[in-house]
């Protein structure tokens, strides 16, 4: 089982790879948001009371955030390509089942959330100046909750979308208010009252909670965070298994 979802995992990684601009995408835009970002949450962060920070402790995990969601896509071309090439049909008879080709698809994408987690932060250590005074093991550890979240949600969408144009139209428009909301793209305190009341009904609320609290040293809140993520993760999950029609047609890219 575990084999046939890997050689699915493989596959689409390789096709990835043969063009990888939409990949570098994935990077390059937080950056150049962090880049931008950073002096402004400056003195927001420091009339929060953190004396010490310089503003990449919001820019780089809020930017990691916000792009985080374009993965919501990515999952989906992974099975709408199969349609518009035409091979929708072969994969199915393959001896992979329902369970191993969602998973296989899933797989790919968690890749390349891991590799956006390790090139952004990374990114933000040596190059903005991001200093982890909580624990690297905290801030790791609600970016896997994260992917896993977001790569469910992607699969979610898939299930109950027929066209690539929906997906997209759901993870774009998804992605812009949710950053939003949950303070990624604007620091929570900054938010009109009504908008805090209600951030905690987003995942990103607790995405940056929980990577704010990691990099300023509450260990405890970070984990709580990251339940919070898996918890979602699997509710969509199990939507996705639920509401998922492999004989369904869909329209991709042609």
């Amino acid at each position: 089982m575990v084999a046939r979802s890997l050689a699915i995992a493989r596959n689409d990684l390789r096709i990835v790879a043969r063009d990888a601009f939409p990949v570098v995408l994935l990077v390059i835009v937080p950056f150049v948001g962090m880049v931008f970002m950073k002096p402004a949450f400056r003195p927001t962060l420091r009339a929060e009371g953190l004396a010490h920070a310089n503003g990449a402790e919001q820019a780089v995990p809020g930017m990691l955030v916000t792009c985080g969601f374009l993965l919501v896509s990515y999952v989906g071309y992974g099975f709408y390509r199969e349609h518009a090439w035409r091979t929708w049909e072969r994969l199915r008879a393959s001896p992979a089942t329902t369970a191993e080709i969602m998973a296989g698809k899933a797989l790919c994408s968690l890749a390349l959330a891991a590799l956006q987690f390790v090139l952004v932060f990374g990114a933000g250590s040596l190059l903005m100046g991001l200093d982890v005074r909580g624990s690297w093991a905290a801030v790791v550890l609600v970016g896997a909750a994260f992917g896993l979240f977001v790569v469910a949600a992607g699969l979610a969408v898939t299930a109950v979308c027929r066209t690539v144009m929906q997906a997209n139209t759901i993870a774009y428009l998804g992605t812009l208010l949710l950053a939003c909301l949950g303070g990624a793209l604007v620091p929570l305190s900054l938010l009109p009252p009504w908008a805090r009341t209600i951030a905690p009904a987003a995942p990103t609320y607790w995405a940056m909670r929980g990577y704010r609290h990691a990099i300023e040293g509450g260990a405890g809140d970070a984990l709580a965070a990251a339940g919070v993520l898996l918890a979602g993760a699997l509710a969509l999950a199990l939507v996705a298994a639920w509401r998922m029609r492999f004989e369904q047609a869909r329209t991709g890219f042609a």
